[in-house]
Parts: C-alpha cells; sequence; structure tokens
C-alpha cells in the first residue's frame, strides 16, 4: 500500500467473473505521514482510506467486468460501517463484489477484515467514464501487472 499515491492495493488474491467477485490484500504501511496527523502518538488508518481501500479493489474488478472499457469513478458511498480501529503494520484483506453494472453505472459491495475479524463493509456506486487519454489506459495495464490483476483476460 502506497498511501501517499492513493496505490491502495498490494495484490489480487482471487479475481473470478462468474462469481462476480475479487479479492486483495491491502497492507498497511509502518511509516506514513497520514499517521502523523491521524493521530500523534497512536497511529490509526483513516476510515476514508479503508473505504478507498474497498473501492478499489471492487473499482478493479467493474473494470474487468466491463472489459476495460472505461475508467469506474467513485460515485457514491452508502451505509458505509468502519467496525474496528485498523493499524499501521495490519494486513487487510478485502473482498469486492459487483451486484449490478449497466448504463454507465456500476453498484458493488464490499467489505475487509484483519485476522479474520470483520473491518468495515460499504455499498458502492461507480460511474463508468471513457478514459481521458491511451497513456492512462496503458498505465492502468502496467499498474495492473504490479498487483497481479489478470486485466489482460478481460480486454475487449
Amino acid at each position: 500500500m502506497r498511501l501517499e499515491y492513493f496505490q491502495m492495493v498490494d495484490r489480487f488474491i482471487e479475481v473470478d467473473a462468474g462469481e462476480r467477485v475479487a479479492r486483495a490484500i491491502c497492507t498497511v504501511p509502518l511509516q506514513s505521514t497520514v499517521f502523523e496527523g491521524h493521530f500523534p502518538g497512536y497511529p490509526l488508518m483513516p476510515g476514508v482510506l479503508l473505504i478507498e481501500c474497498m473501492a478499489q479493489t471492487t473499482g478493479w474488478l467493474v473494470s474487468a467486468l466491463t472489459g476495460f472499457t472505461g475508467l469506474p469513478a467513485l460515485a457514491g458511498v452508502k451505509e458505509a460501517k468502519i467496525r474496528s480501529a485498523v493499524f499501521p503494520g495490519d494486513v487487510l484483506e478485502v473482498e469486492g463484489r459487483v451486484v449490478h453494472e449497466g448504463s454507465g453505472y456500476a453498484m458493488g459491495e464490499a467489505k475487509a477484515s484483519c485476522k479474520g475479524a470483520p473491518v468495515c463493509d460499504a455499498k458502492l456506486t461507480y460511474r463508468i467514464i471513457p478514459y481521458p487519454s491511451p497513456e492512462l489506459r496503458a498505465g492502468l495495464w502496467d499498474w495492473a501487472e504490479r498487483i497481479n490483476f489478470p486485466a489482460k483476460e478481460f480486454a475487449k
């Protein structure tokens, strides 16, 4: 996880198009400037960044299921719940599930756990937008390789 770059997913451990589910590992770094203010002497992973972990995991799956024809931009978060604290060094397992896609939108559900215990969950909405440049799409292919996402299996 590279918090300063908003690259939350370290690697995917499962992508199942038939079941419409993806599972990823997100390891909270031991050191980050984020923890200097959140909170001094008691570093905690901010809840908004936990939501971002879920959004990125599910967003990669949305990309795959739509054949990488557009960029899934997070458009809404509903019923988000943070169930326990997450600390530097914790390893999160995040599961994203796409429950609907069509008409330029996708709906997903996501949850994260740490050491088998629930950490957070939310319902997510994405707007599928055109890629603003071929360079961004190419950059995502490179990123997919680094995080073990099987993007080429889904490309149209």
